[in-house]
């Protein structure tokens, strides 16, 4: 589990194919003594597994189905990529709940100026967009946001300077696709407005056992 604030911008060292996927290496400036092979980190909002650790560098698994459904897909060597670790429960909750399981992706239409902050316009999939509530959470490329308007053919959202300069968002351009995870708290609203309820088989399937 995170919070969608990111502790630093890292960078993609190698990608390596394996038969189930591919395998990511990124450099970071994150305290190394503080993850753990095993450890949970979030790589521009997809929660990976550490199943290797260096000087200043670890190395996740990318199963197939992530790269099919998230940006990773598409990572070079070079790449920046938003990090966090998970969060601890004597961390504080600073953005909002976030699992780190991408819904999908969005294509950035616009960018513009609003003083020193920029607006984004995000198209996203229907999918995605029942799940988007004005003044509403949703993670961007990792990074915890808030829903400054729902549009008919997407989502816009007022990035302040400090979340451009220490994230990813303050270099992407129009016409660049991003992760999108859409607020836990929305799904189950609607799963339950939808006449299924909250049961116990449904918390199963989303990780609660």
């Amino acid at each position: 589990m995170f919070t969608g604030i990111v502790e630093d911008v890292g960078t993609v060292a190698s990608l390596s194919p394996l038969r189930a996927g591919t395998a990511i290496t990124v450099a970071t400036n994150l305290p190394m003594g503080t993850i753990a092979e095993g450890d949970s980190v979030s790589v521009s909002g997809a929660c990976l597994t550490v199943t290797r650790k260096g000087a200043g560098t670890f190395t996740a698994n990318v199963s197939k189905e992530t790269l099919s459904k998230t940006t990773l897909g598409g990572m070079r060597p070079g790449s920046k990529v938003n990090l966090e670790r998970s969060l601890t429960l004597s961390g504080r909750l600073g953005g909002h709940i976030v699992y780190g399981h991408v819904d999908g992706t969005g294509a950035i239409r616009e960018i513009r100026p609003l003083g020193e902050a920029r607006v984004f316009h995000i198209h996203a999939d229907p999918s995605i967009m029942k799940f988007m509530v004005y003044k509403g959470a949703v993670t961007v490329d990792g990074v915890s946001l808030t829903v400054n308007a729902v549009l008919r053919d997407g989502f816009e959202l007022a990035i302040i300077p400090t979340t451009l300069e220490r994230t990813t968002l303050g270099v992407v351009r129009a016409g660049e696709r991003v992760n999108l995870e859409t607020d836990i708290v929305g799904k189950y609203v609607l799963k339950s407005l939808e006449g299924g309820g909250v049961t116990l088989d449904f918390l199963k399937d989303h990780g609660y056992s």
